[in-house]
């Protein structure tokens, strides 16, 4: 953890370029500090992730209008003063890359912030070593 999962309308996939803003999002998750000064996200934890909806409504479905809902899932132990800044982060970043689309097309966007607590939480893949730095 942390994981950034995004489900889209497909109908914003053409004007969206989503696998820069899934890199642009994963990069930003790394610039997150907390109050201390120490970054919130472990690199091998990070995860951005973006499905599209096979079926979709929006609205009154008069129009193609467009959503996307990004929810942030991270562990507990962050003040709410970092989820915060991650939520503001993630939003900044999303808003700048989205600008032409939002130029061009109605969408809805959502980011939400949610933190566990998780009744069972293994991790166990061979990812993070990787970037344990001493």
């Amino acid at each position: 953890m942390p994981h950034l999962t995004l489900l889209y309308t497909p109908n914003i996939e053409p004007l969206a370029d989503l696998p820069v803003l899934c890199r642009k999002l994963a990069a930003a998750m790394q610039t997150v500090r907390d109050e201390s000064g120490q970054a919130v996200f472990p690199t091998g934890g990070i995860r951005v992730l973006a499905y599209p909806a096979a079926h979709f409504a929006v609205a009154d479905s008069s129009g193609d209008f467009g959503f996307c809902h990004f929810n942030l899932r991270m562990g507990r132990g962050r003040s709410k003063t970092t989820q915060e800044l991650a939520g503001r982060i993630l939003s900044d970043c999303a808003r700048e890359h989205l600008a032409p689309l939002l130029a061009t097309q109605k969408v809805g966007l959502t980011l939400q912030v949610d933190e566990g607590p998780e009744v069972f939480d293994a991790k166990f893949g061979n990812l993070h070593p990787l970037f344990n730095i001493a």
